[in-house]
């Protein structure tokens, strides 16, 4: 029963010191775990929205620009807002014009008073035709006036001469997608495409992959393709990365079959390098086996005359005496003084002048070959060249192979 007296009621201030200070502690740890609980949840689906824009990019119809690539125009299809908003090259290209803007002259005072009395008048014009409406027949119906189409949707055609089909097609789909596969045989034109348009992290990607792909399988595609881009920068640096690879594993390069389809002042300049690690044989091995190639392809060329371009760089006084009069003298490519010299300095080499034994060779000033871009004279094309080898080149009849070569592995690069 209630007695009537007040019931004992704790307050704060009553409370001990501690036991307030554990209660507050309490509740703030449940205010926390409370805020902790997040009452969100995020869900991504990456690969499904690549797939989607690769299949946007592969449909002509969904598309508002079009890219004839290459010499043969093959055309490649991309949405406008997706390269704008990913390059600002293209942004430039697609949405900004070109065309020179010309200067506004001077307006006269009498064509200043005519565009004033036009702009006065337009208000009463407007005003006498809206009358003119009111009174008409009991059959009036209001015309809507056409609107342009902004010129921004219009689809439009372009030229890209610079880079490869497969290249180009490759850097659209990384636009579109944020990935790509890198092969060595696109991967040249591939990064100097990215570098070109401003795609920072593919240019990097590729850069990285460079040294992963650089074996003796891709090394021949490496540098076919590098003929082709040699007037860009990153062209230059990946090309100095091959041919040092060349130098450590010189012997099993040359003897590659993919190195027939090299241009032959490719092939110069590799046989030319002094850092080249390859027994003289082997050098000329890998010369008869170019030529013989060459001439499959051309019939009507001389072997002697084609072989004749890469005997300078070859020294035979370092091939055995039997190879030289067992292998190489019963074939009649290489001149009778030559082969007389490389025996008689292997006999005794004081009885022969260290000129005579590579006559038309011409040793660099420095020890190491350099790769330059060098223009033909019509100014056509850009070649790989050495600064050794660019002189001797002068008189002789150019010829070169098909480029190109087989692709081992490949690489990956993912946008996150």
């Amino acid at each position: 029963m209630f007695d009537g007296t007040a019931p004992n009621v704790v307050t704060p201030d009553a409370m001990p010191e501690a036991r307030r200070y554990s209660m507050l502690e309490q509740a703030i740890a449940m205010a926390g775990a409370l805020s902790d609980e997040p009452d969100f949840s995020t869900f991504e689906n990456k690969t499904g929205l690549a797939e989607d824009m690769k299949f946007l990019a592969s449909m002509p119809e969904l598309c508002d620009v079009t890219f004839l690539v290459g010499d043969t125009r093959e055309p490649v299809c991309a949405v406008k807002a997706v390269l704008a908003a990913r390059s600002r090259v293209f942004h430039k290209l697609l949405y900004n014009s070109y065309s020179p803007q010309k200067k506004k002259e001077p307006m006269s005072r009498e064509k200043k008073i005519k565009l004033f009395l036009k702009r006065s008048s337009e208000p009463l014009m407007n005003l006498q035709g809206q009358q003119q409406g009111r009174q008409g027949r009991s059959g009036y119906t209001h015309k809507l006036d056409t609107i342009p189409e902004p010129q921004g949707n219009v689809h439009q055609t372009l030229i890209v001469e610079e880079f490869e089909p497969d290249v180009f097609r490759q850097l659209i789909e990384y636009i579109h997608t944020g990935c790509v596969t890198l092969q060595p045989r696109t991967l040249l034109g591939l990064m100097n495409a990215a570098d070109y348009y401003g795609l920072d992290e593919l240019r990097k990607g590729c850069s990285g992959f460079v040294q992963c792909c650089i074996n003796v399988d891709t090394v021949c595609a490496l540098l076919a393709s590098a003929e082709r881009y040699i007037q860009y920068k990153c062209t230059k640096s990946m090309v100095q990365k091959v041919l040092e690879f060349v130098d450590e594993h010189g012997n099993e390069v040359l003897n590659l079959g993919s190195f027939t389809l090299l241009p032959q002042h490719v092939v110069r300049l590799i046989m030319a390098r002094e850092e080249l690690r390859a027994d003289e044989f082997t050098k000329f091995q890998a010369g008869l086996m170019w030529s013989k190639k060459h001439c499959d392809n051309q019939p009507n060329t001389d072997l002697k005359e084609v072989i004749g371009n890469f005997l300078e760089f070859i020294q035979f006084y370092k091939i055995p005496a039997n190879i030289l009069m067992k292998e190489i003298h019963p074939l009649g490519l290489v001149p009778y003084h030559i082969i007389m010299n490389a025996l008689a300095y292997q006999a005794d080499p004081s009885s022969v002048d260290p000129a005579k034994l590579s006559p038309n060779r011409r040793r660099p000033q420095d020890n190491s070959m350099s790769v330059q871009s060098s223009l033909d004279p019509l100014g056509s094309s850009t070649t790989l060249s050495s600064s050794a080898s660019s002189e001797m080149e002068s008189g002789r009849h150019s010829s070169e192979g098909a480029t190109g070569a087989g692709c081992m592995s490949h690489g990956h690069v993912r946008e996150m």
